[in-house]
């Protein structure tokens, strides 16, 4: 009898020894769930909002006034022209002058595009346009061309294309002294040639 009963506790051992032994293994679908509960978490982070290369582009605003069909301020991308914006415009008008604008300069921000008539570069329809618009001779600031300018005292074809270039960007001068506000341009210069430029 205790021979039995030794039998049976020791297979009851036994039992209990791989229940402990089973109870301690890892569990593998404890693993898969973990893995599982894992996964969205990357998932997530490769669901981040993704940023085209076309809405990394700069809008800019520019303002286009004068000879063309639609004048108005236009929110253009920072890698247009000159040309492009008229174009978005309508175009020059007939009246226009071509030469009063660089159609190749590429746009900035808060840029003024003043497209200007032939008539006012012209003087009583005179056919060389090297012609002073002004009777009395002067310069026109806002008027003249490269060629004009240069008509002046010590003004030569890099100052000249710097006057133009600061009024295609900033607009009309509005006084003389705006001048200084040009690359190049001191009060040496503008001393010099003021007799002989005028603003409307």
């Amino acid at each position: 009898m205790n021979k039995v009963i030794r039998r049976y506790g020791f297979i009851v051992l036994i039992i209990i020894i791989l229940v402990v032994i089973w109870s301690l293994r890892p569990s593998s679908s404890g693993i898969e769930m973990n893995h599982e509960a894992a996964s969205p978490k990357i998932g997530k982070s490769n669901e981040k909002p993704h940023i085209s290369e076309s809405s990394g582009e700069t809008g800019i605003k520019v303002d286009v006034k004068g000879e063309v069909s639609e004048p108005g301020v236009y929110e253009v991308k920072s890698d247009m022209r000159v040309d492009d914006v008229i174009q978005l415009a309508g175009g020059m008008t007939d009246k226009a002058d071509p030469s009063s604008v660089n159609l190749a300069q590429k746009l900035i921000d808060e840029m003024v595009i003043h497209v200007y008539s032939s008539e006012l570069v012209l003087s009583d329809g005179a056919s060389e346009k090297s012609q002073s618009p002004n009777p009395n001779g002067q310069v026109v600031l806002n008027q003249a061309t490269v060629e004009e300018i240069q008509t002046l005292n010590g003004i030569g074809p890099s100052k000249a294309e710097a006057i133009i270039q600061y009024r295609q960007e900033n607009g009309p001068f509005q006084t003389v002294d705006d001048l200084l506000k040009v690359s190049g341009i001191g009060e040496k210069t503008i001393e010099t040639i003021k007799e002989d430029i005028r603003v409307p």
